[in-house]
């Protein structure tokens, strides 16, 4: 048995085909992926991931200890409220995890991956030294993201007005509190929406309430086609301790100024940017019947070989798409093997659908 959410009897209750993730047991799908992947696009939906961990920092050096901890700049985040995200990286400048930080009246706080959170943490811990730092893992929350063109609109007639006004006021990439509730706006999906932190003995109660006005639980299995169309990286698949944020479509993370900055894996970005990138994330499209997987070889005439780092249907262009890592060099077609055969690939720009429109 895995670990389990505040919202697992209700996950069952609700039908919920259930899985393993990364040692939580999450819903997949409540009835059809597809069907829950097009609610999202369209209107909207409302996922459990209180699976992920919230870290909040505090202490007189927090801002430098993140600082140096991590491989963007929080310096850029001059009023409470504003949210960037950045990768923490080893001293190789592997990617540790990826994360949205959040400046806050108290500090500062982080969202990490659910997978990776206890090695976060224990990294994190060990580069305290030397720091008046405090971190605190938030395990009394449990956290909903609410995602699709009409979420804010349709949470904010649901809630109070005090939460309503922070709904509204809220600009992108920033989070507020308001009473208990931390509520922001980001997300993985390519739409717009929410992500409420709230005390855990209240989510099954407004998980509830949302899904009785009409906003439909989404699984695990939309949340992962979605955020591949919106050309987004998952923690183990598209990045991982072996790549850096150069060959993963994350360079604009990486904040070089101000250039007395010294951040952990600086030196080997410096000196992997000095030699030349080798390699790049690319979206891939295929145009005939078929269906890209991760680990696939892609083959670039001339050029050399790349992988599939995600791959999968798109339900929004009814066409097989994938992330893959490739020779620098590689321009607009390639070659996938799909089961001993080669087929054609057009290689585009790592976003395939943003706000419902395709990009391709």
């Amino acid at each position: 048995m895995g670990q389990r959410t505040p919202l697992f009897d209700l996950h069952l209750a609700l039908g919920a085909k259930m899985v393993d993730f990364g040692g939580w047991d999450m819903p997949l799908h409540y009835g059809s992926q597809v069907e829950e992947h097009h609610q999202v696009r369209r209107d909207c939906g409302v996922f459990d991931v209180s699976h992920m961990m919230v870290i909040d920092v505090a202490g007189t050096q927090a801002k430098p200890w993140l600082q140096y901890l991590l491989a963007n700049d929080i310096g850029r985040l001059h009023e409470p409220g504003r949210a960037l995200y950045s990768a923490m990286l080893n001293r190789e400048g592997g990617i540790i995890d990826d994360m949205i930080v959040y400046y806050i009246d108290s500090g500062y706080r982080l969202v990490v991956n659910a997978a990776t959170g206890a090695k976060d943490l224990a990294w994190m811990q060990a580069h305290l030294s030397g720091f008046d730092v405090q971190l605190v893992e938030r395990d009394d929350v449990a956290m909903l993201a609410i995602q699709g063109p009409h979420a804010r609109q349709k949470i904010a007639e649901l809630v109070d007005s005090a939460r309503a006004a922070v709904i509204q006021q809220l600009r992108p990439f920033e989070g507020r509190s308001e009473g208990d509730w931390f509520i922001a706006r980001t997300g993985y999906t390519g739409e717009d929406g929410l992500e409420i932190i709230l005390p855990a003995d209240q989510a099954y109660g407004f998980f509830n309430d949302l899904v009785g006005a009409g906003i439909s639980p989404i699984g695990l299995g939309a949340r992962d086609t979605l955020r591949l169309e919106a050309g987004l990286n998952l923690y183990g698949q598209d990045i991982h301790e072996q790549v850096s944020p150069l060959a993963a479509n994350m360079a604009w993370t990486v904040a070089w100024e101000p250039a007395d900055r010294d951040f952990i894996g600086r030196a080997a970005l410096e000196n992997e940017r000095a030699a030349g990138v080798q390699l790049k994330l690319v979206g891939l499209v295929l145009e005939e019947r078929g269906v890209l997987r991760a680990h696939q070889v892609v083959r670039i005439t001339n050029i050399g070989e790349g992988e599939i780092t995600s791959g999968s249907f798109s339900p929004t262009l009814s066409k097989s798409i994938a992330l893959a890592r490739v020779p620098v060099a590689t321009a607009d077609r390639a070659e996938v093997e799909i089961r001993g055969k080669w087929y054609p690939v057009r290689v585009v720009q790592p976003t395939f659908v943003r706000h419902g429109k395709a990009l391709i």
